[in-house]
């Protein structure tokens, strides 16, 4: 399971996407609805934690937000993704 943090405080994949719905003042279902799949999925997506890197993107783009997810080798190089 991936954590992630903000302000101090460890957040997984499902706590920092509604986190990001409140901050944009939408509901996790219209979310849903905007990438293309049924709240109900969706939900079961975020129970999971299965919610896929392409979705992660799908949502940042919805959101007007930025993704990136990168690994950093012992050399200092970075293999990075983002929106």
């Amino acid at each position: 399971m991936a954590f992630f943090e903000r302000n101090g405080e460890r957040m997984n994949t499902s706590n920092l996407i509604k986190e990001l719905c409140k901050e944009k003042g939408i509901s996790v279902s219209e979310l849903a609805r905007r990438i293309g799949q049924t709240p109900q999925n969706f939900n079961k997506k975020l129970q999971r934690e299965t919610v896929s890197t392409e979705e992660l993107m799908l949502i940042a783009n919805e959101l007007g937000v930025k993704f990136e997810q990168s690994y950093t080798l012992e050399n200092g190089d970075k293999l990075s993704i983002s929106n």
